[in-house]
């Protein structure tokens, strides 16, 4: 079974879409997969619940109350994403990081949030299964505009930090209405969601490399 955590110390980052996106991804590749859901706003759990009457449901677990979760966990699950509350640093994560293979850090293209992030950042670097190696953290700059000069910007300075920048998704309204049927772009075969497809890519191939 591999656990990924999705986590940000920044609210608005898109947390919950790349949760609920690499949930989908993984039961359409035929895993059983659990969506851990401890932000109290129980974002992930209404986009899994909408989700349930598809053959690619995704079983979503209430993760706000402590370890409660993982008895729930069924012994055929072969995929569990975890989308941590917002604000979290490291030491509220215990739980999850102890068990997570890898670890992905959204990050808006704006100085602010960068800013904000790097705190967030720092606290993982302190974690022991981090500084050893164990536990992988990468970046996914999220929302971004190319053609911009911000985006152009933040890429940069974001391939200057220590965590690899392993994905990069642009900006597109198809998310915020996909979350609202359950669905992800991975559920469509269509040219027109075949480049924000592409965008994934760079992020599943990173995940598979996780212990």
């Amino acid at each position: 079974m591999k656990t990924i955590l999705v986590a940000s110390s920044k609210g608005g980052v898109g947390k919950t879409t790349i949760a609920s996106h690499l949930a989908a991804q993984s039961a359409l590749a035929g895993h059983h997969t659990a969506l851990v859901d401890a932000d109290p706003q129980g974002s992930s759990t209404r986009w899994a619940q909408r989700r349930a009457g598809m053959a690619s449901a995704v079983l979503p677990l209430d993760g706000t109350g402590g370890k409660g979760w993982r008895r729930q966990l069924p012994t055929d699950t072969g995929m569990v994403i975890i989308d941590a509350a917002a604000g979290s640093m490291a030491a509220e994560l215990g739980q999850f990081l102890e068990r997570a293979d890898a670890i992905v850090v959204p990050i808006l293209p704006s100085t602010l949030d960068i800013e904000a992030t790097v705190p967030f950042l720092d606290t993982l670097a302190r974690h022991p299964r981090v500084r050893r190696g164990e536990l992988r953290v990468g970046l996914v700059g999220n929302k971004l505009k190319p053609w911009t000069n911000s985006s152009q910007q933040a890429l940069e300075l974001l391939g200057q930090w220590p965590y690899p920048l392993v994905a990069q998704l642009r900006d597109s309204q198809a998310y915020a209405m996909l979350a609202g049927l359950g669905k992800s772009l991975f559920d469509y075969h269509s040219a027109q969601l075949r480049e924000h497809q592409a965008d994934w890519q760079p992020l599943l191939r990173w995940l598979k490399k996780a212990p």
